[in-house]
């Protein structure tokens, strides 16, 4: 069933001809072959994959961020995905950055809609969509691959994948930088009653947890 929907997946963004596939069932090694050759600072912005509770502050601070960076010697990568943190894709080519995601296989099992804005898509071969494999301190393939290719990493928000791939890239002496930044309360209270889980208690995120004090 998961090749089927993987099939499906292809074939729509074959279609659609709005990206340039790089690989679609990647090894963190490959995506950095790729990225080694672009010979451009790749800035990585991490956060919250579902709405925030103020997209006009997320993309005014997506903005903030890129003027202080040259599209001619910077790539702008995120998770490839449209939603959430995702919104930054057209900004960042509305600026004239070249546009770059890094994203599990499982976007494409689950239909996750890719997003137009971004250039070259690196789908890597993972079983989950980030963040530590299960009883763990490894990293995913998914997130090893975003490590390694990032050379600053800056989280607008974030949950789980986005706290530890922040934590990941600290260990190795990279750039991290956190803006603060809710998730939308709708959402996140509509997504714990349909998961049968308590009220949440807050609305920053892992990622907040870590770094943000």
């Amino acid at each position: 069933m998961n090749s089927l929907r993987q099939f499906i997946g292809r074939t729509k963004l074959r279609l659609r001809r709005k990206n340039q596939v790089v690989g679609w069932k990647m090894t963190p090694a490959e995506v950095r072959g790729f990225f080694s050759v672009q010979g451009k600072t790749v800035l990585t912005l991490l956060g919250f994959s579902t709405s925030y509770e103020s997209e006009d502050s997320l993309l005014q601070t997506v903005r903030e961020i890129l003027l202080g960076y040259s599209p001619e010697t910077t790539l702008v990568n995120i998770g490839a995905t449209e939603g959430g943190i995702g919104a930054a894709y057209p900004v960042a080519k509305s600026l004239r950055f070249t546009t770059t995601g890094i994203v599990s296989t499982k976007a494409l099992e689950d239909g996750a809609p890719i997003s137009e804005a971004v250039d070259y898509v690196c789908f890597i071969a993972d079983e989950q969509w980030g963040g530590k494999l299960p009883n763990s301190d490894e990293l995913s393939p998914t997130s090893k691959a975003m490590v390694a290719c990032s050379d600053v990493m800056i989280g607008i928000g974030g949950g789980e994948i986005s706290r530890d791939e922040m934590m990941g890239a600290k260990e190795q002496g990279k750039p991290v930088h956190f803006y603060p930044t809710e998730l939308n309360h709708a959402d996140a209270i509509q997504r714990a009653k349909e998961a049968g889980l308590p009220y949440p208690k807050t609305f920053w995120g892992e990622a907040h947890e870590v770094f943000g004090k």
